[in-house]
């Protein structure tokens, strides 16, 4: 059994008209072995597992040995650019599934993609312009925290 450390939230960085298949046709086109997310969810709020919880994902590069990571389809905009448009079944089953995951992994730490950026300026906190990334294009660190 893998020591889960971390459930990462992330977006797919792609218009929420993006199905399940189209997701996971980008991975195989990336040429990964195994998809980046364990879980995603989309806008009608159903849950999709893509991969078997004791399986290593491709979410984050350097923490996906201790990870479980969870995406909601969605994450820009019509231009583009990085946004939260969860809709409201998406936030309600990517809680749940935060839930589900908490009670299986007690000890893991729920974060969004972007909370592992670097604190280049040493303030303790991962400014906006700090970010490698927008994922989950919203906090999650901040709005699972109860979980």
């Amino acid at each position: 059994m893998r020591k889960i450390e971390r459930i990462f939230v992330h977006c797919t960085a792609s218009h929420q008209t993006a199905s399940v298949n189209d997701i996971k046709n980008e991975f195989k086109r990336k040429g990964w072995k195994n998809p980046g997310y364990h879980y995603i969810v989309d806008p009608g709020g159903a849950i999709h597992q893509l991969l078997n919880d004791e399986k290593v994902s491709n979410g984050v590069r350097g923490y996906n040995q201790t990870a479980i990571n969870v995406a909601y389809i969605g994450g820009i905009d019509a231009e583009g650019k990085a946004t939260d448009n969860r809709t409201e079944p998406q936030k309600k089953a990517l809680a749940k599934l935060l839930r589900l995951l908490r009670s299986r992994y007690p000890d893991a730490v729920i974060l969004g993609h972007r909370d592992i950026s670097p604190d280049t300026n040493g303030n303790g906190t991962v400014d906006p312009w700090e970010r490698i990334k927008e994922c989950p294009c919203f906090d999650a660190k901040t709005e699972y925290a109860g979980l």
